[in-house]
C-alpha cells in the first residue's frame, strides 16, 4: 500500500469536515457545569462544559441573537444544544452552542406553556367547532415529518398495509432542534396548498420532553390550526397534550396510531360493501313480493272485479253507439251521393258539348262567336261548329 502524507492543515481540515458531516455530532443536547466562563465585547461566549470525569471547550458566536442568558456563572449546572466543529489552526475539537438553558429552567419553559395555553384557549383556537372533518377515505395524504426518522416509515407502511391503492406525499422537515419550528411550518403550508392532498400528517416518534418542544411552540400549532386541509398531529409522547395536540383536527397518540385512524382497512371496506349489497337485494326481493301480494290481492277484490265488469258493459255501449254511428253516416253519404248525380246529370245536359251532339251548331266569326245574322255581313267568312269537327263559309246571301 503506497504511504499516504498529509499535512497537519490537511488532517485538521479533513478532520473538521468529518466531524460536521457526521450526524452523530450534529444538533445534540449536551449537560454539564460551566466553568472558565467569558463573555466578550465581540458578542461571543466561550466556557468550558465538565463533569466529574471530563471537560469540552465550547463557544456561541454572536450568543446575543441566540438568546442566551447573560448571567451565566462559574459552577452554573445548563444543558446546550449545539454541534460538534473543530479549529483548525490549533487542531482542538468544541461545540458550536446553538442555545443554552439553566437547570430547572424546563420549568419554565412549562409556565410560558401554560400560558399560552390559556391564551389560546380563551381566543377559541382549541374549540371543536373550529375542527374540520376529517375524510372517511382520504386518496391523498402529506406527511410533514423527518424524512429519515421510524415515524415516516411507520406512517407510509400502516397506511399502505390497510390500503395499499392510497398515495402519500412526503415532506421531510427537521422535528427537533435550532431551524425545526420554521421547516414544519413550512412543510404544513406547502402541503396545505397543494389541492389534490386531502389529509395532513405532522409529527414525530417519541423522545424526550426537550426533543419534542418544537410541537409546543404557539406559531407551530397556529400553522396547524390555519390550513384548509384537515390535519392531524402525530407525536409519540407520554405528556399530557402538545400545543399542537390541542389546535389540530385530530390528535394521534403516535405516527402509526395516526394512519391507524384515517386510513380505513380496504379488507373491511370490501366486506362491508357486499354486506349492504346483500341488504338491499334482500329489502328489493322483499319489496318485490309484497307488491306482487297486494297485486294478486287486488286481481281478487270485488272492487277490482266489478271495475272490470263495468268497462266491459262501457265498451259494449260505446261499440253498439258506433254501429248506429256507421250506419247514419253511411246513410247519409249515399243521399249526398245521389244528390250529387242528379246535378252531375245537369251539367253534363247544359255542356256544349252536348248540345252540338242533339244536331246544333256554333258559328264563329274569328273569335266572336255570332248570335243572330244581324251580326253578320255580306261576304264576311265564318265557321260553323259541329260536335265532331266544323267547316268554313263565306256569306253570299243574308235573309232575315
Amino acid at each position: 500500500m503506497k504511504d499516504r502524507i498529509f499535512t497537519v492543515s490537511q488532517m485538521n481540515k479533513m478532520v473538521k469536515e468529518y466531524l460536521e458531516e457526521n450526524d452523530n455530532f450534529n444538533n445534540f443536547f449536551l449537560k454539564g457545569e460551566i466553568s472558565g466562563i467569558n463573555y466578550y465585547k465581540s458578542g461571543h461566549l466561550y466556557f468550558t462544559l465538565k463533569d466529574s470525569k471530563a471537560s469540552v471547550k465550547c463557544v456561541s458566536f454572536r450568543y446575543k441573537f441566540k438568546k442566551i442568558p447573560e448571567d451565566l456563572k462559574e459552577g452554573d449546572k445548563i444543558k446546550l444544544f449545539g454541534k460538534v466543529t473543530l479549529y483548525e489552526a490549533n487542531g482542538n475539537y468544541q461545540i458550536l452552542v446553538a442555545h443554552v438553558e439553566k437547570e430547572g429552567s424546563l420549568g419554565k419553559l412549562f409556565e410560558e406553556l401554560e400560558r399560552t395555553k390559556r391564551e389560546l384557549a380563551k381566543e377559541g383556537y382549541f374549540d371543536k367547532n373550529n375542527k374540520l372533518p376529517i375524510p372517511k377515505l382520504p386518496q391523498n395524504i402529506g406527511i410533514v415529518t423527518s424524512g429519515t426518522g421510524a415515524a415516516v416509515k411507520d406512517i407510509i407502511n400502516t397506511a399502505k398495509l390497510r390500503y395499499e391503492n392510497i398515495n402519500i406525499y412526503v415532506y421531510p422537515t427537521k422535528v427537533q432542534g435550532i431551524g425545526s419550528e420554521n421547516e414544519i411550518i413550512k412543510g404544513i403550508k406547502t402541503l396545505d396548498k397543494m389541492e389534490e392532498i386531502d389529509l395532513i400528517i405532522a409529527g414525530r416518534g417519541g423522545g424526550s420532553v426537550e426533543d419534542l418542544w418544537s410541537f409546543n411552540k404557539k406559531d407551530v400549532a397556529l400553522a396547524y390550526f390555519n390550513t384548509k386541509t384537515p390535519i392531524v398531529s402525530a407525536v409519540g409522547h407520554e405528556i399530557d397534550n402538545l400545543l399542537t395536540d390541542l389546535t389540530a383536527d385530530l390528535r394521534a397518540s403516535t405516527p402509526t396510531h395516526a394512519a391507524e385512524l384515517v386510513v380505513p382497512r380496504k379488507d373491511l371496506l370490501l366486506e362491508m360493501l357486499e354486506d349492504r349489497r346483500q341488504k338491499l337485494n334482500n329489502n328489493l326481493l322483499t319489496n318485490l313480493q309484497v307488491k306482487n301480494k297486494k297485486l294478486e290481492t287486488l286481481k281478487k277484490s270485488y272492487i277490482l272485479r266489478s271495475y272490470l265488469e263495468t268497462v266491459v258493459d262501457k265498451n259494449n255501449l260505446l261499440m253498439d253507439r258506433e254501429d248506429r254511428l256507421k250506419k247514419v253516416i253511411n246513410t247519409n253519404l249515399i243521399q249526398k251521393k245521389h244528390l250529387l248525380e242528379v246535378r252531375m246529370g245537369k251539367l253534363r245536359s247544359l255542356n256544349p258539348e252536348g248540345i252540338l251532339k242533339r244536331g246544333y251548331t256554333i258559328t264563329k266569326a274569328g273569335n266572336k262567336i255570332i248570335r243572330g245574322v244581324a251580326e253578320l255581313e255580306k261576304g264576311e267568312k265564318i265557321e260553323i261548329i259541329y260536335h265532331d269537327g266544323s267547316v268554313i263559309s263565306r256569306i253570299e246571301e243574308i235573309k232575315e
